[in-house]
């Protein structure tokens, strides 16, 4: 029998949770005061996901990146990938929340989440 502990991140309650894969592979969760904490457990035992959150450099704008993040939880396997892409990117100003910035990802967009204006270059280098 395999075990792994965890901690619930569902609610402030933050439930502390031990996995146990039984012999004939199912799952038995410890811990968890609700149901969704059984889920959180199982969920992240057979498939782990987060949402990815990063920044993409911006060219002529008043802000010299724009964050932005996954538009649903990805596999963890994935982020990797995810990183990688947005470090070999550059917008140009406008950029507007929710635009997209990358699409269909791992199965996901990568949104933006901030608006940066445009700016003229003269001001870029006022002295």
């Amino acid at each position: 029998m395999n075990e792994e502990d965890l901690i619930c991140i569902i609610c402030p309650t933050s439930c502390t949770l031990r996995v146990c894969k039984e012999l004939s592979g199912s799952l038995r969760v410890e811990g968890a005061l609700c149901p969704k904490g059984v889920e959180y457990a199982i969920r992240e035992v057979n498939d782990p996901r987060r949402v990815v959150i990063s920044v993409v450099k911006v060219v002529g704008g008043d802000l010299p990146t724009v964050s932005v993040k996954t538009s649903k939880p990805v596999p963890k396997k994935c982020i990797p990938e995810i990183m990688k892409a947005t470090a070999s990117i550059e917008l140009k100003a406008p950029v507007e929340i929710g635009q997209v910035v990358i699409r269909d990802i791992c199965g996901v967009d990568v949104i933006a989440t901030r608006r940066v204006k445009k700016v003229n270059s003269i001001y870029l280098f006022k002295l």
